[in-house]
């Protein structure tokens, strides 16, 4: 038997024990060390697409309880927007958000994602196909053979970019003739050929050329971007609807040695932050988007619809700019034929099953405008 006051000392030992334990626990978790990457974006400060590259970094953050943590930089604190790719690559930056065309020199196959009329696919379906229709393994196999250290997450789908701002609004092909223009990607090669002189200038630097008179046009992005980057205060018109970049999309990059030593559970958080940025992005571009073309158009701003002839030159333009660089690079037509083949079959079934929506907005809103 086992007496009573045995029983009470065995009783105080385990409770003992279980203090002991509880604090230890506090300097344990104390203890857990938290990972910092550091990121660069390649937009300014005040973009709306440096928030966006916030707003992916929180959601790793929440999610990482402590053991992670992203801080961004906007373009140039570390090296300039269009080198990004590269202090990535080499570890200078653990991360980046950027776009794909941004790297259209190291190889033209890249500004497939996101530059042209994507064969009728808007940019949900142009990431449609790089998840599910190949695009993905397309894109790791070209920077593999660009010996490039990096993890690619593409996300964000873009709405349809204006084709610019101008200084006088343009009515058919030969007014844009000999202009100044600023664009990135194939788009450069597009304009080119349409007989515009291009300039690929990065985000920070585009309004300041207009002001100085070094570009007579440029295209941006979207009606936040272009407000708060101040092309109001340099060009009063601006052309509405293109294919240049109707279907572009965000990159979120690695440095895939850092990447793959974290935890599995850690590169599963940026993964799935990724997805979820792409959704909370979607719905904070219709949101401020369509309240900030409000506001330019208080502000005195007019907005034109680009001429249907100027739409097919650009398609025309197209055609040969991507006949020439499939010729030259094999890699471009693979990733050309991939794309081609997602977007013939997804763009029927999207074609035949989705209703005109603009036919029911005119429905309710056509009087009020």
């Amino acid at each position: 038997m086992t007496d009573k006051k045995t029983v009470t000392s065995r009783r105080g030992m385990l409770k003992g024990a279980a203090v002991a334990a509880g604090t230890m626990s506090v300097p344990m978790v104390a203890m857990a060390q938290t990972t910092t990457l550091r990121f660069q974006s390649t937009w300014p400060s005040k973009d709306i697409f440096h928030e966006y590259a916030q707003d992916f970094a929180k959601k790793v953050n929440d999610m990482a309880g402590g053991r992670l943590k992203i801080e961004v930089l906007p373009a140039g604190s570390v090296v300039p927007a269009f080198q990004l790719l590269d202090a990535v690559a080499k570890g200078t930056l653990d991360g980046g958000h950027g776009v794909v065309a941004y790297w259209y020199g190291k190889n033209s196959a890249l500004a497939l994602w996101g530059s042209g009329p994507g064969y009728g696919m808007d940019a949900n379906m142009v990431l449609a196909w790089h998840k599910y229709g190949g695009g993905k393994a397309l894109m790791e196999e070209i920077y593999k053979g660009l010996n490039l250290d990096v993890v690619s997450y593409l996300n964000g789908p873009m709405p349809t970019q204006p084709l610019g701002w101008f200084k006088k609004p343009v009515s058919k092909v030969t007014d844009m003739k000999g202009l100044k223009f600023r664009t990135v990607g194939l788009a450069v090669d597009v304009f080119t050929d349409m007989g515009l002189a291009v300039n690929p200038l990065p985000g920070g630097e585009i309004v300041p050329a207009l002001d100085r008179g070094l570009i007579d046009a440029a295209e941006f992005n979207n009606a936040s971007s272009d407000r708060v980057l101040g092309f109001p205060d340099v060009a009063k018109n601006c052309m509405l609807q293109s294919f240049h970049q109707c279907n572009e999309q965000f990159e979120i990059l690695f440095n895939k040695t850092k990447l793959n030593a974290l935890p599995a559970e850690l590169r599963a958080v940026i993964e799935y932050a990724a997805e979820a940025s792409s959704a909370d992005m979607s719905w904070k571009a219709i949101d401020r988007n369509s309240k900030d073309y409000i506001e330019l158009k208080k502000a005195g701003i007019k907005f034109y619809k680009t001429p249907d002839a100027i739409l097919r030159q650009q398609l025309a333009s197209w055609d040969k700019t991507v006949a020439k660089k499939s010729t030259e690079n094999p890699m471009f037509k693979k990733v050309l034929d991939s794309q081609k083949a997602f977007a013939e079959r997804a763009g029927q079934w999207n074609n035949d099953y989705s209703v005109d929506f603009k036919m029911a907005y005119n429905h309710y809103f056509a009087k009020k405008r």
